[in-house]
């Protein structure tokens, strides 16, 4: 399994907008063969951070979701709220892999 774990800076004033990229990201990622974990939005302290975290089984799998990415029409479609609304100001894509209990 692979994790992919997005930081992003966002726009503060572009919340709602930020909020339906992530859900249509969301559903993508879930239809394409992934679990996605979550966006995690500001509550207190610093209003322009946000993260999201979402697994594929591994990397040969999110590359054939990842191909998708500017020529499928539901992929280009939620990536233009992110570019028409401005609300994600940078992000930085991290992949990592769990490490969990053993008994």
């Amino acid at each position: 399994m692979i994790t992919c774990v997005l930081h992003y800076t966002i726009d503060p004033a572009q919340i709602d907008a930020f909020e339906d990229f992530a859900r249509a990201w969301m559903r993508l990622v879930t239809k394409h063969g992934g679990v996605h974990h979550g966006y995690f939005l500001p509550a207190e302290g610093a209003s322009d951070k946000a993260e999201a975290l979402f697994s594929f089984e591994s990397l040969a799998a999110y590359e054939r979701y990842r191909a998708r990415f500017g020529n499928d029409p539901e992929f280009v479609a939620a990536d233009s709220i992110r570019e028409s609304s401005g609300c994600v100001v940078r992000y930085e894509r991290t992949f990592m892999r769990p490490l969990l209990p053993t008994d």
